[in-house]
């Protein structure tokens, strides 16, 4: 829209150029051959001027010109060198002259005109021209933003690709733990039941053996300890149990790793070489192993529930920060969306204001052209009306105030005049033409009077002598000197007034031509600083979702940390009270097989033999 208004306004220059030099031709030619005239007029060789170019470019302007019909006719004949023809010298200088000064203050105003609206087209391609730079910024700036949304469409078409494959690695993750979870429950179910069936049986066992009857039962059955032989026998087969028994408390606090080690110790104290010295060593350094292994299998839980713990600190940490963060990004994404909202808003409303200042600079200009054509119009007739009532005052003064009297100026003969009258020549004056003959013409378009259509009336009847009115002459000269102060001051009013108006019209284009520049300049200003914000926009977003990206990952991050730890978080203490009772059973039953009388019990063992046999 800019480059249209600056072509159009570049050929109506070219028109109004074209014209002005038209016109001016015309006004520097017509002067010209006016100014020729009246020398030649001046100088007496009036008939060497009618051979001349200028004396056919005079009389076809004369032909166009608007003046009196009766000064048109003059000229013509005067410049059609007609036969009889006795010019007027003076009327027709007068004349020409009179022409000369309208057509040299037209072309004055002609040239001001010319010269105002070159200054109008200047600023005018200023203004435009950095509105157009402003534009093409402005549409760099716009092209440069749609590559890098296309960029970022095409990374969040990736980013898409991306979660997709992770969705569907994530949901392939939850049901095989949905299937690992349903099976470790069935097995834990399964491990309770036999567990809980496992104590009932113990229970019932030793509600069978710990019953009155069966006690009496065993007293007489089993072998009384009175004899020495038969006492050392019992203490070798106690020691056997005492540490099968704390080799069971171990087996029932033990986890499930560890039952097996346990059940073979187990098997191994309760088989037929149970009490051989060569087992007692195999099943101790089995405890030392199986002790070993307890406190190996403590320090890891230990090492493994501080990293735990760190690493949830450290995780939560960062996630909050990166929390603060996104919430931060958001706050000065949401700002600088109200920012750039808010500089759109002035970027119109200083464009709509640029588009209002030069509607008004443009009335203001046609108003002042109108105002300044009423003014001339005004000085000419109210300068014309002043002239007639100066002559209708000087008239009337020489009739009856002959002091006051201002004779008009002898006309001055040129050379060839004098000759001629000297010769006995009579020479003639023309009419002096204009307002009744007056000579005082108006150059607006008055409708003359034809005074000699209508016949006059008849004379009055006279009765003596005429005598002069001075009383009534001079009331009358008053009136006329009222309405020539009249006209003074609306013309000394209306010159002031054009003054002023000039003068207000030139404040007015420098304070708009300067606020234009002003905003010219706030425009581009707010236009830059819009694409720093929106740039500052696309970087925090850019930023926000990296973030929210990183902020993603420690989430899942975090979530497998509490996948491996909460299970040890949450039975650490169980499992280490277990572990530690389980180490105290096997410590007690080592030192129980660790005191036990080696050749005694062989000796025992072979006399237990015989006895059976």
């Amino acid at each position: 829209a800019a480059k249209d208004a600056m072509a159009e306004a570049t050929a109506i220059r070219e028109k109004e150029a074209a014209a002005f030099a038209k016109e001016k031709s015309y006004f520097d030619s017509t002067i010209t051959a006016i100014t020729k005239a009246v020398a030649a007029l001046e100088k007496g060789v009036a008939g060497g001027f009618l051979q001349t170019s200028a004396a056919a470019t005079l009389k076809t302007v004369v032909q166009t010109a608007d003046m009196e019909e009766a000064d048109r006719t003059m000229l013509t004949s005067f410049l059609s060198g007609q036969v009889g023809y006795a010019p007027q010298s003076g009327q027709i200088i007068g004349i020409l002259k009179q022409m000369g000064d309208t057509m040299a203050a037209d072309l004055a105003t002609a040239t001001a005109t010319e010269e105002a609206a070159i200054k109008t087209y200047d600023e005018l391609m200023a203004s435009k021209k950095e509105e157009v730079d402003a534009l093409t910024a402005s549409i760099e700036q716009k092209l440069k933003e749609i590559g890098e949304v296309g960029i970022e469409v095409v990374e969040m078409k990736e980013d898409v690709d991306d979660t997709e494959k992770a969705l569907a690695a994530d949901k392939k993750f939850l049901a095989e733990l949905e299937k690992g979870c349903a099976t470790k429950t069935k097995e834990w179910e399964e491990r309770s039941k036999t567990r809980a069936e496992e104590l009932v049986a113990l229970a019932d066992t030793i509600k069978v053996l710990n019953d009155d009857d069966a006690l009496d039962l065993f007293k007489k059955t089993l072998p009384s300890a009175s004899a020495s032989f038969m006492q050392t026998t019992v203490t070798s087969r106690s020691l056997q149990m005492r540490a099968l028994e704390e080799i069971r408390k171990a087996k029932s606090v033990a986890g499930v790793g560890h039952r097996p080690g346990l059940d073979f110790l187990v098997l191994a104290l309760s088989g037929k070489t149970a009490m051989s010295e060569q087992n007692f060593d195999k099943v101790i350094a089995m405890i030392d192993s199986m002790v070993v292994e307890l406190k190996t299998e403590q320090k890891d839980d230990t090492d493994k529930l501080e990293y735990c713990k760190t690493e949830l600190d450290l995780a939560d940490d960062k996630k909050k920060g990166l929390e603060r963060s996104v919430e931060d990004l958001e706050k000065a994404i949401a700002k600088a969306k109200e920012m750039i909202a808010t500089l759109s808003d002035e970027i119109a409303a200083l464009t709509q204001g640029i588009v209002d200042l030069d509607k008004s600079v443009v009335e203001a200009t046609e108003n002042r052209k109108e105002e300044n054509e009423d003014y001339k119009a005004l000085m000419a007739a109210d300068t014309a009306a002043k002239d007639l009532l100066v002559f209708a005052k000087n008239r009337l003064n020489k009739f009856y105030n002959p002091d006051l009297y201002v004779a008009p100026p002898k006309r001055e003969l040129s050379a060839g005049d004098r000759i001629y009258e000297n010769f006995g020549g009579e020479l003639t004056t023309a009419a002096p033409g204009g307002i009744a003959n007056t000579g005082i013409a108006v150059l607006a378009q008055v409708v003359g009077h034809d005074q000699s259509s209508v016949a006059p009336p008849p004379p009055p009847a006279t009765w003596g002598a005429y005598s002069k009115k001075s009383e009534e002459s001079t009331g009358v000269i008053g009136m006329i000197d009222l309405l020539i102060k009249d006209l003074d001051k609306e013309m000394t009013e209306a010159t002031a007034e054009e003054k002023d108006g000039q003068s207000d019209y030139e404040i007015m284009m420098k304070e708009s031509a300067e606020k234009r520049v002003a905003d010219s300049k706030s425009l581009s200003d707010k236009q830059a600083a819009k694409a720093d914000t929106e740039k500052a926009l696309a970087d925090a977003t850019a930023e926000k979702k990296d973030t929210v990206g990183e902020l993603f990952a420690t989430l899942k991050y975090i979530q497998s940390l509490h996948t491996e730890c909460d299970w040890l978080m949450k039975y650490f203490e169980v499992r280490k009270t277990a572990r530690t009772g389980e180490i105290d059973s096997l410590v007690k039953a080592k030192a129980v097989l660790s005191g036990a009388d080696y050749s005694l019990l062989q000796m025992n063992s072979r006399g237990f033999l015989h006895r059976l046999a």
